[in-house]
């Protein structure tokens, strides 16, 4: 199949992916309202107590410009459960079985439910950040670095939204997807997202120090407040890389595991599913 094909299939699956998100608005909101909520409490209701582990004096980092990044990985995390449940219901209602026997790019159907979820959590994003600069966040971030601060948050969303679409396949009930979609929501609360991991027991400290989000919010942090990344750059990359790659593999396999080849409806005939 020709890539003006394939590009036209997927230009499909992505409208008939904004449609359902239209009709389902609850599932794009439900990933920006936790991390908003999240983002008032610990600002507005614990922010002077959180404050004091960051330190006192001219140098101390305000809690609003500490938290920012951490809670706009979270908006990341907790968007995985929309893309989940989305596929899941394609997958039990037949609409993935069906797509399977379609002369279409088989590629189409995933990457059109991935560039869909990412083009709306991003939406979502932009209003929490909206919200943090209303609540006093203010950045040194050049043009540069706020480009590069966007393009991992591309970077991370993208490997967890491939994360989420092979959820949706490996599940047999939206409640299954859902539960699943737990794991990279929560993640973000054993990191430093809220606080610095030298304030942790050390068994926390280091689950805290070696899993996905940590150096993925210490770059966002850097990058915002216009300082050095460091080698943590590097490891941010590599995490977004190695959980991108994985999901999609996964979500590859589980999505070509039925081996129908019959011809079926036109992709036009499915778009109201």
């Amino acid at each position: 199949m020709s890539l003006q094909s394939t590009a036209r299939d997927t230009a499909t699956m992505i409208r008939r992916d904004t449609l359902h998100a239209r009709r389902n608005p609850m599932l794009t909101l439900s990933a920006v309202i936790s991390p908003v909520l999240f983002l008032l409490v610990f600002v507005g209701v614990l922010g002077g107590s959180m404050s004091k582990a960051l330190g006192a004096g001219a140098s101390a980092v305000p809690y609003i410009v500490y938290i920012t990044p951490g809670i706009i990985l979270m908006a990341v995390g907790t968007s995985v459960a929309g893309t989940a449940i989305s596929v899941n219901i394609d997958k039990r209602e037949g609409v993935i079985a069906r797509f399977r026997t379609m002369a279409i790019a088989r590629t189409s159907v995933l990457t059109g439910a991935v560039v869909g979820s990412v083009l709306r959590t991003m939406v979502g994003i932009l209003l929490v950040f909206a919200l943090a600069f209303l609540l006093g966040f203010r950045t040194s971030a050049g043009v540069i670095q706020w480009a590069e601060g966007l393009g991992l948050i591309a970077m991370f969303l993208i490997s967890l939204t491939w994360l989420g679409v092979a959820f949706g396949l490996f599940t047999n009930s939206a409640a299954g997807a859902n539960s699943l979609s737990l794991i990279p929501g929560f993640i973000p609360l054993v990191s430093s997202a809220f606080v610095p991991t030298a304030s942790m027991p050390a068994g926390v400290r280091w689950f805290a120090e070696n899993q996905p989000y940590t150096p993925v919010i210490e770059t966002l942090r850097a990058l915002l407040m216009g300082a050095p990344i460091g080698v943590e750059g590097l490891v941010a990359v590599a995490w977004c890389i190695v959980i991108g790659v994985t999901a999609y593999f996964w979500a590859r396999h589980l999505y070509n595991r039925d081996p129908s080849r019959q011809a079926g409806p036109s992709v036009a005939q499915l778009m109201s599913h």
